[in-house]
């Protein structure tokens, strides 16, 4: 869609880098993707933990939580969840420029989606975390309850039942909770920070 021509984009001045600078660290966000009861937002809460001790400025966005306020007129219908993950991809932007390193926790099923996400910040900025997790594993655990009321009948159209779920091809980050510990999978992205250079600007 063409800019209309009465709005214009108002730039600041002072740079993202001037922002990573300031902080000492860079910015971006962690971008978590699983069915539901995989463990995102349980391994997105504990690294925003450890993460914050290290002095690591962050903020932490949720599915459930955004779906509250900035979201809350949104079904769960496929353009529904389109247009939620498009305005968190914006809103995760938006962070990213504020020189914060920004975790997000969302099922997100659409590969084409989060690629869209992708595609607005630059090389670097959007690190896909797989939660992977059988949907074995996720109904037992079943957190919300959602799973009993998808067997109850309550829910339709539920991720990895009757709507699909599409695994990330090539994610940065896989972490299977099937196997691993959530400290273990906190390390295991800890890991990839720390080598990769985000908790340092250099």
């Amino acid at each position: 869609m063409d800019e209309p021509e009465n709005i214009k984009w108002h730039h600041s001045k002072v740079a993202k880098e001037q922002r990573r600078d300031l902080n000492n660290h860079k910015s971006a966000v962690v971008w978590f993707t699983g069915l539901s009861g995989s463990g995102k937002s349980t391994i997105s809460v504990e690294l925003e933990k450890e993460l914050h001790q290290l002095g690591i400025r962050t903020y932490h966005l949720d599915g459930d939580n955004v779906r509250h306020g900035l979201n809350k007129d949104l079904g769960f219908g496929p353009d529904d969840r389109k247009e939620n993950i498009r305005r968190i991809g914006e809103v995760s932007k938006l962070m990213v420029e504020a020189g914060l390193l920004t975790l997000a926790a969302f099922i997100s099923p659409y590969c084409a989606d989060r690629d869209e996400i992708r595609k607005m910040m630059e090389n670097g900025e959007f690190i896909e975390v797989f939660v992977d997790a059988s949907i074995e594993t996720c109904k037992s655990r079943d957190p919300k309850g959602l799973y009993k009321k998808v067997r109850a009948g309550e829910i339709t159209g539920f991720t990895g039942i009757d709507a699909p779920y599409e695994a990330p091809v090539n994610p940065e980050i896989t972490v299977n909770t099937d196997q691993k510990s959530v400290e273990e999978s906190v390390q295991t992205i800890m890991s990839y920070l720390k080598t990769k250079g985000y908790l340092i600007n250099d």
